[in-house]
Formats: C-alpha cells, sequence, structure tokens
C-alpha cells in the first residue's frame, strides 16, 4: 500500500499503468477529490480498478490518496466481485457500500500514514479471515506465474496442479477474471515495466523479459496501457516502487508490501 499527497495547487493528471493487482483507491480529500478518466465516463472519489484497466489516468483536486494493491485471489475474498472488476473501474461504494463512507472517514480523521496503513491492514486481515479462499489450484497457479515473470506456461501448471489445462483455465478465470494465458502477459508486461523504470533501454528490456523483439514490447505497453515504453518509464504512477524512489523507505505493515508516502507537487 501507499500514501500519495498532492499540495500543488493546480490539478494532478497522471496515468496509470497497468499493474498485476487489483487496486483499491481511497480518496481522503476534502472536497472535489479524485477523478478516475478513460472509459466511459468519469468517475469521482474512491474507486477499484480491476486487472486490465486498459488506458487509465488520475487526476483532480487531489489532497490524499491511499492505495492498496491486492492480488487477484486476496481481492477475491476481500472484495467478493473480483471476476465482475475485470477491465473495469467502479466506485467504492458499489464494492463496498456503506461500509466504504465509514472506512473513508476513519482513515481521513487517523493521526498518520502509519495509523492508515495499520487501520487499512486490519481491515483486510479480517475480511481475508472471514470469507472462502479461491481454490489452492488457482493460487498455487498465480504464484507461479509471478515467480517466473510471466514464463510459466499453462500446460505444465496444468500438469503441476493435477488438471487439464481446459480445467484450469476455466477455474483460473471463473474465480480471477482471468486467463491464465492473459494473466502471463500481464505479469511479463509488469516486469518489463519495472525495468524500463529502472532506466533500461527498450531493446535490452524487450530482451531481459522475453518479447520477441523490441516492436513486441511496444505492442505490449501500447495494448496495456495505451502508451509508449517512453512514457511508461517516466510515469509517476510507478513512484511506488523502490527502483523508482529508493530513498523514500517503506513503511511495513502486516498484510502488505510496505508504503510510501509520494508528494506529487
Amino acid at each position: 500500500m501507499a500514501g500519495f499527497r498532492h499540495r500543488g495547487p493546480a490539478s494532478m493528471d497522471i496515468a496509470m499503468v497497468a499493474h498485476p493487482s487489483v487496486t483499491l483507491l481511497i480518496d481522503l480529500s476534502e472536497g472535489e477529490g479524485l477523478v478516475h478518466r478513460g472509459h466511459a465516463r468519469d468517475l469521482r472519489g474512491s474507486a477499484v480498478v480491476g486487472l486490465l484497466p486498459g488506458a487509465l489516468r488520475a487526476g483532480g483536486r487531489v489532497g490524499e490518496c491511499l492505495q492498496i494493491r491486492l492480488e487477484p485471489a486476496a481481492a477475491a475474498v476481500v472484495l467478493g466481485a473480483a471476476t465482475e472488476l475485470t477491465g473495469a473501474v467502479v466506485s467504492l461504494d458499489d464494492v463496498w457500500g456503506r461500509d466504504a463512507g465509514r472506512i473513508e472517514d476513519r482513515l481521513r480523521t487517523a493521526a498518520s500514514w502509519g495509523e492508515r496503513f495499520t487501520i487499512a491492514a486490519d481491515l483486510l486481515g479480517r475480511r481475508l479471515g472471514s470469507r472462502p479462499r479461491v481454490a489452492p489450484e488457482v493460487a498455487f497457479a498465480w504464484r507461479q506465474l509471478r515467480a517466473s515473470r510471466g514464463r510459466a506456461r499453462v500446460d505444465c501448471l496444468a500438469h503441476e496442479v493435477g488438471w487439464s489445462r481446459k480445467r484450469l483455465s476455466a477455474r483460473f478465470r471463473a474465480q480471477l477474471g482471468i486467463t491464465p494465458k492473459r494473466a502471463a502477459r500481464l505479469v511479463r508486461f509488469d516486469h518489463a515495466a519495472r525495468l524500463l523504470a529502472a532506466g533500461h533501454a527498450a531493446a535490452d528490456v524487450a530482451a531481459e523479459s522475453g518479447y520477441v523483439d523490441q516492436s513486441h514490447l511496444h505492442r505490449e505497453v501500447k495494448s496495456f496501457t495505451g502508451l509508449t515504453p517512453t512514457a511508461v518509464a517516466v510515469a509517476p504512477w510507478l513512484a511506488i516502487d523502490d527502483v523508482v524512489w529508493p530513498a523514500s523507505p517503506p513503511m511495513r505493515s502486516p498484510v502488505t508490501s510496505g508504503g510510501h508516502i509520494p508528494d506529487f507537487g
């Protein structure tokens, strides 16, 4: 998770780079707040960004925002609607109902970002512990895709869990909202985006990430984000990654990989 703070008087407008997770954006601003652009209509306030959202930008006169990234298997439990969220951006109210407003108020009045991270971690932990999990075979396949940076073959994954390829693909899609093959492409793209953000040349990134050539990388980046590799390399949305702002030490919390508090403006 990460906390974002925007102090400038002008509106913010940044590209949201696709990530192999379902993203919660909890708007803690007073006034106009966060605006999401890129779909049929603008969406204002706290939102849930599903996998494969396409070209998407976040902006507005945002004061503060808490971002939480959930692996799809966790999102299926915490949100209860992960499959319906794929390719979509929806209001947090539509997912959590009245609980969304109560959570926003509690986080908004917290004394520090550390306290906010703790509150969010407790909320997620309670939801994870009280609802049915996805099939262990599906969770295993997802972990292997992440560990292999998207290079694990679906046939091999199916063999490892003792299922047919058809059954694995069907169960994976039913529970996570995406096929294993598409998930592998997304994970591979994420690895490439991190290398681009670290300053590596596009040709080297293509070779390192398993793309046929630089043109293949360009097409995949365009498909997932609507951006060029050059634009992805400097996208501020990657700012929570250590590779972009290594001077910002993470603040650890029990159920997350940590948090940063970057300022935009």
